[in-house]
């Protein structure tokens, strides 16, 4: 039986959903699970190893941790590279390649100057990152949403850089954060029939209703490590109290 490539499983109204792991550990726990992709989050990573997201990771420390979880399963690993880390595109899809990487999502926040990239340079760099590396999967995160106190307002702008994305060779849109099921249903409806990701938020839709929004592709971001670290600290804290944790 022949195993559906990464981009097969983007269906929209048939949900991939991703439990986004942090280490070889934890992305052995998903396979196991029966989840036909392994996907990181740039947040858990990066505090798994002792940093703070949003670059703050050494280069070459990142890419040591994706090439353990890479060899420890057998299915698709998708890497959140948030911003590339400052590498060119065409060096950073051949590095992903070369560890197996099947794809990543790639973030239009600008880490080192702050705001947003340009609309018109981000697309460019979607677009060397498909060339260097064709099969490459990439899910075009979009940031705008993130600070907005009112996504309704940035709607606009959110569908004009997921449209600019995906004519530049993205596979995927990300409008993380998007907490507001009409706007995410407008975004959807925007840049049909092109797959979109959304992100499970505690009090945001479930996963049925974000299959009925006709999203391709639900991520638990940082939720998992959150999840299981609040569960490490109450343990903690029963053994600090003296008392028996299991």
């Amino acid at each position: 039986m022949t195993t559906p490539s990464l981009k097969a499983l983007h269906v929209p109204g048939v949900p991939l959903i991703l439990p986004n792991a942090w280490d070889a550990a934890s992305a052995k726990l998903v396979e196991q699970a029966g989840f036909p992709v392994v996907a990181t989050g740039s947040a858990a990573v990066a505090e798994s190893l002792g940093y703070a997201d949003h670059h703050g990771t050494p280069v070459e420390t990142s890419f040591a941790a994706f090439a353990r979880i890479t060899r420890a399963v057998s299915v698709p690993v998708t890497i959140d590279v948030e911003g590339g880390y400052g590498l060119p595109e065409a060096v950073l899809a051949t590095r992903l390649a070369d560890i197996g990487v099947a794809g990543c999502n790639f973030e239009d926040t600008d880490h080192a100057g702050g705001g947003l990239v340009e609309t018109s340079k981000q697309a460019d760099r979607i677009a060397a990152l498909k060339a260097a590396v064709p099969d490459l999967v990439v899910n075009a995160r979009v940031d705008v949403f993130v600070q907005a106190e009112e996504q309704k307002a940035v709607l606009d702008e959110g569908i004009s850089r997921a449209r600019a994305y995906l004519e530049s060779g993205a596979d995927c849109v990300y409008p993380i954060l998007v907490h507001d099921v009409e706007v995410l249903r407008a975004f959807t409806e925007a840049v049909a029939p092109a797959p979109v990701n959304a992100v499970y938020l505690p009090g945001g839709p479930d996963f049925a209703a974000l299959t009925e929004l006709g999203i391709a592709r639900i991520s638990l971001g940082a939720g998992l490590w959150m999840h299981v670290q609040g569960f490490l600290r109450d343990t903690l804290a029963q053994v600090a109290a003296g008392q028996r944790p299991y």
